[in-house]
């Protein structure tokens, strides 16, 4: 039978799609590169001698050649949860303790995955094609590099198998060390500098304007997590094996452990053995491996209370202590620095290392001129962790704590219980000041496109802006004068400042930069009080009973807001139209009908996907809990509850209702 050209094009396609995840994937290539290449060329001649059946998925679009100059910033669908660090065997031991009594079992199985050192990605695909690639960002929201992505050819842009309507799968991009030894060789060969470390390199290429440039890179991604409304499968384990049949490059190294002892085996075999993987890894991470359990565990404000991250044993290195400085923070927080002799630690050259506090300095009897030992807490903080005793100068003298500020010269203050000394002068100390305004435009905040923190120093030198409702009074031909600035640049910052009035009174109650109140903290009193002058006007007694709002928190907004210099700002950012009070379009459809009851959400539903559940719950006035206790009203259950949920809400006593019930309730 002669096949049509369509026919042709898509035979083709399939069979090029499949030596792809042959050899990216399996490691196995069953043609030459001469013959994939020759099919390729043939591909690549149908396609342009016939644009009607053009194909973005096509394997002749991995090569890349899209621009793009700014990367858009996207919501994640589902949030990109952290991990929980551990560092020891206790560690876990208290982690496993934690969740075996939320669970109310012994009976949990683990998988222990490898913790690979890369940039974070989501990959969200639909009807089994690959739509978009959305980076970590924050965890609520990321830079789409889906072009970019589309060139990494152990990535299936579209699936061997068909699975649900939409999902997502979340994986590491990662820089085998063989690929980056060999970019390294031909740099040096072309006199460029080296890069420094395959994790910097794979992150960086994310970035990259020319998606060209990226496909001439030996990027490869690593999955390790299935997000689905409808997900099929009972365990984690389960859903990777599920993943490994979709085309994905899932990695041999994942076990399931049915005792914490076989995680410490797991540990201490790959401490080991890690040095001769083809790819840079940090540590292991262990899950509870049945996703029913995983759902009744939920979530922290920051990590899955089901996963905890293991790190091995960070490198160290030993160099001189020059000099101690002291930093101020926007909030008056003194940080003692140690300017180090540079030093090659993990990749990267350390000349700086924190020291925390006086407490710490006293406790490691840190002096300038000793010799200290420095690793990266975490793999990303320099700190000191000790000292050479034995290369101590003679003349060596005890550190003495500053007490003054180093900014404005006001004597410092510490209030009993506090780790760190504190600059009392908040309206007068120039780097408070211009801290507060570098916190009011920054992304989680205002995100004022075209300011960044030099210029904020800039402006606050040359007396533009004393505080960070000068900003609203800016002028092009201020800013224009101004050394390394612009027309242009002028005008994109005082469009972007224009363009801020328009962000939503949480991100704004956050961005004034009230003591203890985060962003999280921010959208629940944002969402209880509703406006600026409500929440002026809150007692500390009003404050306390909101979600979460301890005293620490509420004795903090009542001081914010009895400073007259606060409300005289707060005044003027309402006058340059800066919203301080919910809107009207996203109180629409919002509801008290369930004002004071908590609620669990517990299996699949079918008028809606969990998230869309719960928000429903919240935006009818409800709190959603992630786990059953005595203060749960309600159980929503879907199909696939459960079963030491259920069981819990039985001895409870709690009512179990369906989505149908539940939507009853709130008509």
């Amino acid at each position: 039978m002669t096949l049509t050209i369509e026919q042709k094009i898509n035979q083709l396609r399939a069979e090029l799609h499949q030596h792809n995840y042959n050899y990216y994937v399996l490691d196995n290539a069953v043609i030459s590169d001469y013959e994939f290449d020759l099919k390729l060329k043939e591909l690549e001649k149908l396609e342009s001698e016939n644009p009607q059946f053009f194909d973005a998925n096509s394997p002749t679009q991995r090569v890349g050649g899209e621009i793009t100059k700014n990367f858009k910033t996207v919501a994640h669908k589902n949030r990109m949860y952290s991990l929980d660090n551990s560092y020891s065997k206790e560690d876990l031991l208290d982690w496993e303790k934690r969740i075996k009594k939320i669970l109310e079992t012994e009976e949990i199985n683990y998988t222990c995955e490898l913790k690979y050192d890369g940039a974070s990605i989501n990959l969200s695909y639909e009807k089994g094609v690959l739509v978009s690639a959305v980076t970590r960002g924050d965890g609520f929201e990321g830079d789409d590099v889906t072009a970019n992505i589309k060139t990494i050819k152990s990535i299936p842009l579209v699936l061997k198998t068909p699975f649900v309507d939409s999902f997502e799968i979340r994986g590491e991009i990662i820089l085998p060390l063989k690929g980056f030894n060999k970019m390294n060789e031909e740099r040096i060969e072309a006199g460029e500098d080296p890069y420094m470390n395959p994790r910097n390199t794979a992150s960086g290429s994310l970035k990259l304007q020319d998606s060209a440039e990226v496909s001439k890179r030996p990027l490869d991604c690593l999955l390790y997590q299935i997000v689905a409304d409808k997900n099929p499968n009972k365990t984690h384990f389960e859903a990777l094996e599920m993943a490994k049949k979709l085309g994905f490059k899932i990695p041999n190294t994942i076990q399931i452990c049915s005792t914490i002892n076989e995680v410490f085996n797991f540990i201490e075999k790959w401490d080991e053995e890690r040095l001769q993987l083809p790819y840079e890894t940090d540590g292991v991470v262990i899950k509870v491996n049945s996703l029913s359990q995983q759902d009744e565990l939920g979530y922290t404000a920051k990590s899955p209370r089901w996963a905890i991250a293991y790190k091995f044993k960070t490198e160290q290195e030993s160099t001189v202590l020059n000099e101690i400085t002291y930093q101020v923070g926007r909030t008056g927080a003194i940080t003692p620095v140690a300017n180090l002799e540079p030093v090659q630690l993990a990749g990267t050259i350390v000349k700086r290392a924190s020291l925390h506090n006086a407490d710490q300095i006293e406790k490691l009897d840190v002096r300038v001129g000793d010799t200290v030992f420095v690793e990266k807490g975490g793999e990303i903080i320099p700190k000191i962790v000790g000292v050479d005793l034995n290369a101590r100068p003679l003349n060596s003298q005890p550190t003495v704590y500053i007490t003054h500020c180093p900014d404005c010269n006001t004597e410092l203050v510490r209030t009993v219980g506090d780790a760190k000394h504190y600059c009392p002068n908040e309206y007068g100390c120039p780097t408070q000041i211009t801290g507060r305004i570098q916190h009011f435009i920054s992304r989680k905040a205002m995100n004022i496109d075209g300011l960044g923190a030099e210029t904020v120093e800039l402006l606050f030198k040359e007396g533009l802006i004393h505080n960070y409702a000068d900003l609203y009074e800016l002028r092009v031909e201020q800013i224009t004068p101004l050394e390394r600035m612009a027309e242009k640049s002028a005008q994109n910052i005082i469009v972007g400042i224009q363009k801020s009035t328009e962000v939503p009174f949480e991100k704004v109650l956050f961005a004034l930069g009230i003591r203890f109140v985060g962003e999280t903290v921010a959208k629940k009193l944002a969402k209880h009080f509703k406006s600026i002058d409500n929440l002026m006007n809150a007692t500390f007694e009003e404050l306390i009973t909101v979600d979460e709002i301890g005293d620490v928190i509420a004795k903090s907004v009542v001081d914010f807001f009895k400073n007259d210099l606060n409300n005289d700002l707060i005044g003027r950012l309402k006058k340059y139209g800066v919203q301080l009070e919910v809107s009207a379009e996203s109180q629409e459809g919002k509801t008290t009908i369930l004002l004071g009851k908590i609620f669990v959400v517990s299996g699949v539903f079918t008028h809606f996907d969990r998230i869309g559940l719960k928000k429903s719950i919240e935006d009818n006035g409800g709190k959603v809990a992630s786990s059953i206790s005595k203060k749960t009203d309600y159980i929503v259950a879907g199909e696939n509850m459960g079963p030491s949920k259920l069981s819990k809400a039985e001895s409870l006593q709690i009512p179990i209702i369906s989505e149908i019930d539940y939507l009853k309730m709130i008509s």
